[in-house]
């Protein structure tokens, strides 16, 4: 079994009102992943994924590539894995 990692990340740009958190749910949950995506107040979007690194990867890749969804910027960052979590959730 491949080492699953959690990716704590916030994007930029064109990323809320244009379907990032459904997209985001819809993808995840099809490449298996687990986590959390809400809007935070100063336009940007947070994201937590759990899974394998190519799945993570793959995720960011298929929202860098749908429109009209821009990502100008992306902070990214090792989290603590979460051994008990079920599932992707939009939140808000």
């Amino acid at each position: 079994m491949e080492e699953r990692i959690r990716r704590h990340m916030i994007f930029s740009g064109n990323v809320q009102g244009v379907g990032f958190r459904y997209r985001s749910f819809y993808m995840a949950e099809k490449l298996g992943l687990t986590g959390w995506v809400r809007n935070l107040h100063n336009g940007t979007v947070e994201m937590e994924a759990q899974g394998r690194e190519e799945d993570i990867n793959a995720l960011v890749c298929f929202l860098d590539q749908t429109r009209p969804i821009r990502i100008e910027g992306l902070t990214s960052e090792e989290a603590p894995v979460k051994k008990r979590e079920k599932g992707f959730r939009m939140l808000n």
